[in-house]
C-alpha cells in the first residue's frame, strides 16, 4: 500500500505562505484520495482538505476556504497544500493521509471523519507549521 511522507513545513509570520508536500510510494496513486489534516496542541484533529486522485474532486473546511489550496500531480505522485494568509491558528503539525478511493462516500466526508489517523490505510509522519512574529 501507498506510504507517505510530508515535507514543506517550517516557520512563517502571520499573513505569510508555505507549500507543503506529500509524497507518495509504493502504489498507485489514483486508487486513492489524500487529505491533509492537521493537530494542534489542546485542539481536536481537523481535516482541511481532501482530494479524490480518480476525478479530481477537492474539499475545503471552512477554516482555510479561499486561503488553501489543494493539488496533485500524478504524474509525480505528489500531492501539494498551497496555504496562504496565514493565520496563528494555523499553527499545528500538518498530516497527510490516503484512503482507497472507493471506500469513501465522497471526499468531504472523508475530510469530515472523526476516525483516527491510523484509520485509514496510510498517513505521513507530519510537518510542524508555526506560525509567529
Amino acid at each position: 500500500q501507498v506510504q507517505l511522507v510530508e515535507s514543506g513545513g517550517g516557520l512563517v509570520e502571520p499573513g505569510g505562505s508555505l507549500r507543503l508536500s506529500c509524497a507518495a510510494s509504493g502504489g498507485t496513486l489514483n486508487l486513492y484520495a489524500i487529505g491533509w489534516f492537521r493537530q494542534a496542541p489542546g485542539k481536536e484533529r481537523e481535516g482541511l482538505s481532501c482530494i479524490s486522485a480518480r476525478d479530481h474532486s477537492r474539499y475545503y473546511a471552512e477554516s482555510v476556504k479561499g486561503r488553501f489550496t489543494i493539488s496533485i500531480d500524478s504524474a509525480k505522485d505528489m500531492v501539494y497544500l498551497q496555504m496562504n494568509s496565514l493565520k496563528y491558528e494555523d499553527t499545528a503539525v500538518y498530516y497527510c493521509v490516503a484512503e482507497f478511493d472507493h471506500r469513501i462516500l465522497n471526499v468531504r466526508r472523508m475530510c469530515e471523519t472523526k476516525s483516527r489517523l491510523d484509520d485509514f490505510v496510510s498517513f505521513g509522519q507530519g510537518t510542524q507549521v508555526t506560525v509567529s512574529s
